[in-house]
């Protein structure tokens, strides 16, 4: 500032023609000035370029989730919205279905002299009338599904429906959506009545008859109505009841075909937003994400990783994925009420597992081969998870093979019957199955894989992921 004021004061004093070389040496000097601008630009661009460059190197670099988020920063965007379409196309057991039930449940108490069933909302009243746990919520006071066997005009036995409901909750009870040929029957009991007695009351007889309850009716229940009905016998539903449900239609196998497949391709999808590095409870919200993204409901997941997998429900810490560590994940959900129940234990592209561990891999896939071969028609279950513990116990690893092979799985996870040592069930067409055998060297790896299986039309067991080319091929391709 000082210079310049000098400058023009020389300008002032000095003539015209004595002036010319100061402006000229002005300029020169706006010239260099500018000259200096450009050249800090572009030392700022350079600057700015090699920040860039700097990020972009921690980011491929850096594997640590958790990390990357203190910073501020996201992995690259976990758009799981493509497997909403998988099951887009599967729609829910129409009513016609549901009726179709109850009139073979019907015919199933009438051959075995049976005056009614009674069942509480869950998955046999769901089954049978639409009437889950969620629909109405458990409480002291008794809600009843009461299905009898009636006669028709023209000789056919008919389901007759009828719903026990508290007095004051009839309204609400009325709003169910519960499909019946002939119509449903509401019988309310005020809350200074019996509500056990009330229920019975729709029956025409209450001598010499068996009455059938659901085997998960709560005990007080079924101590109510047998205190009611002192010469009847109430007892829990046999199996001819149980196989009803337990055997699965072509419609609820292709809803049980599609919630697995999409859980496997939840998995995969997931998978690749994993990082070595990430602890379970990311890798846990992540593939949870997967599955809302699906459409599935009442979705769980296990995600475990190295040792922690050696127990087969989880430690409860929140483990670092580390480069020679497996990923143990367990997980399912729901859709139109039917389960998913897949278990996959893998590597990602980064990981360096031992080859003791890859070797437990295998021994644990051809044992899950081994059980799908032997399950078939007429097979006892306990018999195959003998045939998938027989290799595992070849291989060495007999006694780290901790838990049965499987479990039925329809409108439950878990659900009747069991493929289990000592039992003899016999596994029938409509059947369905998860088949997870494992290996669990505490404080070293856990290895499981899980997938459920149906029996077909032609007595043979099929993988019901098999459409999206399950079960995992390898460690590095679940």
């Amino acid at each position: 500032m000082s210079n310049e004021s000098s400058s023009k004061s020389s300008a002032d004093i000095l003539p015209t023609s004595q002036a010319a070389p100061v402006r000229e040496s002005s300029q020169v000097g706006a010239t260099y000035s500018d000259r200096g601008a450009r050249v800090a630009r572009f030392t700022r661009l350079v600057q700015y370029l090699l920040a860039t460059y700097l990020v972009y190197l921690v980011i491929s670099q850096c594997s640590d989730d958790a990390f990357l988020r203190r910073l501020g920063w996201r992995l690259a965007s976990r758009d799981f919205s493509h497997l909403a379409n998988h099951c887009a196309h599967i729609s829910p057991i129409s009513e016609q279905s549901i009726i179709e039930r109850q009139d073979a449940l019907a015919r199933t108490l009438h051959a075995l002299n049976a005056s009614a069933y009674i069942a509480e909302p869950g998955a046999s009243a769901s089954y049978f009338a639409n009437l889950s746990s969620s629909s109405w919520h458990l409480s002291e006071r008794p809600l009843l599904l009461v299905v009898q066997p009636t006669t028709d005009k023209h000789g056919n036995i008919r389901a007759d429906v009828a719903i026990l409901t508290p007095a004051f909750e009839e309204s609400r009870a009325r709003l169910l959506p519960i499909p019946s040929a002939a119509g449903v029957t509401y019988t309310a009991w005020p809350e200074d009545h019996s509500p056990y007695s009330r229920a019975l009351s729709l029956l025409p007889s209450l001598v010499d008859t068996a009455i059938y309850v659901d085997r998960d009716v709560r005990s007080f229940i079924t101590d109510g109505l047998q205190k009611a009905a002192p010469k009847s016998q109430v007892s829990v539903a046999p199996l001819e009841v149980q196989r009803i449900r337990e055997r699965k239609s072509d419609e609820e196998i292709d809803i049980l075909k599609c919630v697995n497949e999409v859980t496997v391709l939840a998995i995969r999808a997931a998978r690749d937003h994993l990082r070595i590095g990430i602890r379970e409870s990311e890798a846990s919200q992540v593939m949870h994400n997967a599955l809302a993204a699906a459409g599935l409901e009442d979705i769980w997941v296990l995600a475990l990783f190295g040792e922690n997998a050696a127990l087969p429900h989880g430690s409860g810490t929140d483990r670092v994925l580390g480069k020679h560590d497996l990923v143990l994940v367990d997980i399912g959900g729901s859709l139109h009420g039917y389960h998913s129940d897949v278990t996959r234990t893998f590597a990602l592209p980064a990981s360096e597992i031992p080859l003791r561990y890859q070797a437990l891999w295998h021994v644990v896939h051809a044992a899950q081969q081994r059980a799908l071969v032997t399950a078939g028609n007429g097979t006892i279950t306990s018999s195959v998870d003998r045939a998938a513990r027989k290799i595992i116990k070849e291989a060495g690893y007999g006694e780290f093979f901790t838990h049965r092979l499987g479990h039925g799985i329809g409108l439950e996870t878990h659900e009747s019957p069991y493929l289990v040592g000592g039992s003899d069930d016999v596994i029938l067409t409509g059947h369905s199955f998860s088949d997870e055998p494992g290996i669990y060297i505490e404080g070293k790896v856990g290895v499981r894989l899980e997938d459920c299986f149906y029996i077909d039309r032609d007595g043979q067991a099929q993988y019901l992921t098999a459409g999206v080319g399950a079960p995992a091929s390898s460690p590095w391709s679940p």
